[in-house]
């Protein structure tokens, strides 16, 4: 199904995964560390990495980091806490999603699958080559490409589908709960931080002035909207 590069340091939970990725028809390439991990990375480039974040040596914060500065695979990081500060801080630093420890391989499962889906789940919406223009960025929903004053901008499948989404029906506002049911497939009540952090990590790249967005806007109290052109 996918090329997964596991990256976890307890062995017992690193084989127990394994097996059962495995068993979903998962390539599986596993490391104990970030810095085996950031080196079986550029070897075996998998589909999906999936990142504990309490690791030894560099931690999964800075390995996420890293992975995310050296290209746009995605990731799913794992997290035997709750805790806040630590999940925001992992999806700040390029995660595409997050599961809870002790770690249910099905639920695991359906998250790497609906990750991959959104790198190929888009079909072209018409036959404007030249794309849709919105100032100077240009979304080429047909070659699935955004551009920014005629440069391209790497975007994550993640971000790139949340742009998509959003700048469909421009002016329309979005919930973060519809946002999360059409980018992320969660059909339970899911976390509104996966909407706010991407969100952020979008500004980031696609506007002029992230504190003050033209594009993805802020609707207070309720979510978000893409702006008119």
């Amino acid at each position: 199904m996918a090329s997964v590069l596991l990256i976890e340091d307890d062995a017992s939970v690193r084989e127990g995964l394994e097996l059962a990725l495995r068993r979903q028809a998962h390539t599986v390439h596993t490391a104990e560390s970030g810095e085996l991990g950031l080196e079986k990375l550029r070897v075996f480039q998998p589909d999906i990495v999936v990142l504990d974040l309490m690791l030894p040596g560099i931690d999964g914060f800075e390995t996420c980091r890293r992975i995310r500065s050296a290209g746009e695979v995605p990731i799913i990081m794992l997290t035997a806490r709750s805790d806040d500060f630590d999940i925001v801080a992992g999806l700040e630093a390029g995660a595409d999603d997050y599961v809870t420890k002790p770690i249910e391989p099905r639920v695991l499962d359906a998250r790497i699958r609906a990750v991959l889906r959104r790198a190929v789940s888009e079909k072209p919406a018409s036959d404007d080559a030249a794309g849709e223009r919105h100032g100077g960025l240009v979304i080429d929903r047909a070659g699935l490409v955004v551009t920014k004053n005629g440069e391209p901008v790497s975007l994550t499948p993640t971000e790139l589908k949340l742009l998509l989404e959003l700048s469909r029906t421009p002016g329309q506002v979005y919930s973060r709960q519809q946002i999360l049911s059409a980018v992320w497939d969660h059909d339970y009540l899911g976390d509104s931080r996966l909407v706010d952090a991407c969100v952020q990590r979008l500004r980031a790249k696609i506007e002029d002035v992230p504190a003050k967005p033209e594009h993805v806007q802020t609707v207070r109290g309720f979510g978000y909207r893409f702006g008119r052109s």
